[in-house]
């Protein structure tokens, strides 16, 4: 059905900024080295000085921390490690009190095996839950039953000595598949929903969502016949349709829409989808008013590099109409590299994360921005004997893991371990982060964080920003021009992401006038020339 347009207005997340804080990272409060809901109840005052309309936590819930947190052993508690039900509480109240929506994750793909849910299953085949969870029998051979290969290397199946059966797990051998087709796990998982909601959060993230459901019938996924990438594990060989992406999905995700909509106010959700298709499942979770708000794309977040043809073509997989989606754009997140130094390498500046930044927040869609994010931080260079990310270690040192994205955020450039604990971390500081720490930058009228900051309140007040049309302009190959408009307000955004000076003789005439740029010099118009890593917002004003 359309919806109307007094309803559209009130969907505050469209076109909204909403910052992720990965809790372990945050502030500690406790003396451990590990950050807590206490050092979140006291930075969102910072948090709301930022000027975003969100937060989204990372896992805090009930956890042995294998997979530090994603592998949850009690939906409804929190983890003794970050505090309890009454911080989270307190935080969720404080937060409202400043004007900031409460976002958090949800893993319905997937629980710990030390959930309580899962001691049962595995007692045996008669017990109560015994099909909560993907069990199946060995080959004849006693050999896995299919093909499928785990996200983190190895079968997708571990062998229990206590069923005498296999159970699936896409992820670590501790994060054992939940059976979403069995509808007492669908009313399980909408209590847990339920039992967050009544607690005042504003909306959910879905984890890996298309991991939800499997094939039924467990036949094997065919290899993959083409390659973006090398392949760096099994789990790149094969195309997994099989274990991802079940049709039945949309079903469930119409039953969550239908709790969340029981609730006043208007109640967020994004998907987070991996694989081979994530565009056509976005949509597909997010078609109509009956599914879910927003797709989380990995179009930017896992991008080796940015281009302006790369900007156009994401862009134009989501149209206007009420009924296309909506996208959510991340460029860094606690599973990626971080962008400064992803896209910017080892001699991104200040400039760079300003530009970066820039093209972040001018684009449509909701934005998702990572901690540290509005710091410039680079992604930190963490010793192999630190490390603490399953996959890190195990891809060592093939990639740069995830451990240097999940680095303690940097408070005080004086203190010792940059504000962020008393004693040494879990994950060790950047030395190179002291210097790009909050108090100085806050000091710093030309800071990162203070440019950010402009940004973010000029697009919480621009329509256009917000919700207006996007439309490119011709311009040359390397340089990036698009219109953003609503009604009467229309806005020009420029950025030259190449690192070569780029003559641009048919930008648009002089009626624009510059409103921000990460240029050091001060400049009211669109110069001819557009030096490199630029980038200019500015405002028709005849």
């Amino acid at each position: 059905m359309a919806i109307d347009k007094r309803q559209r207005l009130q969907e505050w997340w469209r076109g909204a900024v909403i910052y992720q804080i990965y809790p372990r990272s945050f502030l500690d409060t406790s003396g451990d080295g590990t950050g807590d809901l206490q050092g979140i109840i006291s930075k969102l005052p910072y948090v709301a000085d930022l000027g975003v309309n969100a937060i989204w936590l990372s896992p805090f819930f009930t956890s042995p921390m294998r997979d530090f947190g994603y592998d949850v052993a009690d939906y409804c508690d929190v983890d003794p490690l970050f505090g309890s039900l009454d911080d989270f509480d307190t935080l969720v109240a404080k937060a409202h009190d400043l004007g900031l929506k409460i976002i958090i994750d949800q893993v319905y793909s997937h629980t710990s095996d030390q959930h309580e849910w899962f001691a049962t299953s595995r007692l045996s085949r008669d017990s109560e839950k015994t099909d909560w969870y993907v069990w199946a029998d060995p080959k004849p051979d006693g050999t896995p039953p299919n093909n499928w290969q785990s996200v983190f290397g190895g079968p997708a199946w571990t062998w229990d000595n206590r069923r005498r059966q296999y159970y699936l797990h896409n992820f670590l051998t501790s994060q054992p598949d939940l059976n979403l087709h069995n509808p007492d796990v669908q009313e399980a998982l909408l209590s847990v929903a339920r039992f967050w909601l009544d607690r005042g959060v504003d909306g959910f993230r879905l984890d890996a969502l298309n991991f939800g459901m499997h094939d039924l019938a467990l036949r094997d996924n065919p290899p993959r016949t083409t390659f973006e990438a090398e392949p760096t594990r099994p789990f790149d060989f094969q195309d997994h349709i099989r274990n991802l992406s079940h049709p039945d999905l949309p079903a469930f995700l119409e039953r969550l829409r239908g709790l969340l909509d029981t609730y006043d106010g208007e109640r967020f959700t994004v998907a987070e989808i991996v694989g081979p298709q994530p565009l056509s499942e976005m949509k597909e979770y997010t078609r109509g008013h009956k599914r879910l708000n927003a797709g989380y794309s990995f179009d930017y977040l896992y991008a080796d590099e940015i281009s302006a043809s790369h900007v156009q073509k994401v862009s134009d997989n989501w149209t206007d109409g009420d009924d296309s989606g909506w996208p959510a754009w991340a460029f860094s997140n606690h599973d990626a590299p971080r962008v400064n130094t992803r896209w910017g390498g080892e001699e991104a500046d200040a400039a760079t994360a300003k530009l970066f930044a820039m093209l972040s927040l001018s684009l449509r869609g909701t934005v998702f921005l990572y901690q540290g994010e509005e710091l410039g931080l680079p992604q930190a260079e963490i010793p192999f004997d630190r490390l603490q990310d399953p996959e890190a270690i195990e891809n060592w040192p093939e990639t740069l893991g995830r451990d240097g994205a999940r680095s303690p955020m940097p408070w005080i450039e004086s203190d010792h371990y940059a504000g962020f604990s008393s004693v040494d971390p879990w994950l060790p500081v950047d030395m190179r982060h002291f210097p790009l720490a909050v108090d100085r930058q806050e000091a710093d009228d030309a800071s990162t964080l203070n440019f950010v900051k402009q940004l973010i309140a000029y697009r919480k007040k621009s329509r256009a920003l917000q919700r207006g049309t996007i439309s490119f302009l011709q311009s040359p190959a390397d340089l990036l021009a698009f219109i953003r408009q609503h009604e009467e307000e229309i806005l020009l955004c420029v950025f030259n992401l190449s690192k070569n000076d780029i003559r641009w003789t048919e930008a648009p005439d002089s009626s624009f006038s510059v409103l921000h740029t990460n240029l050091r010099a001060v400049t009211s118009e669109l110069p001819e020339v557009i030096p490199a890593l630029t980038g200019f917002w500015l405002k028709k004003t005849k």
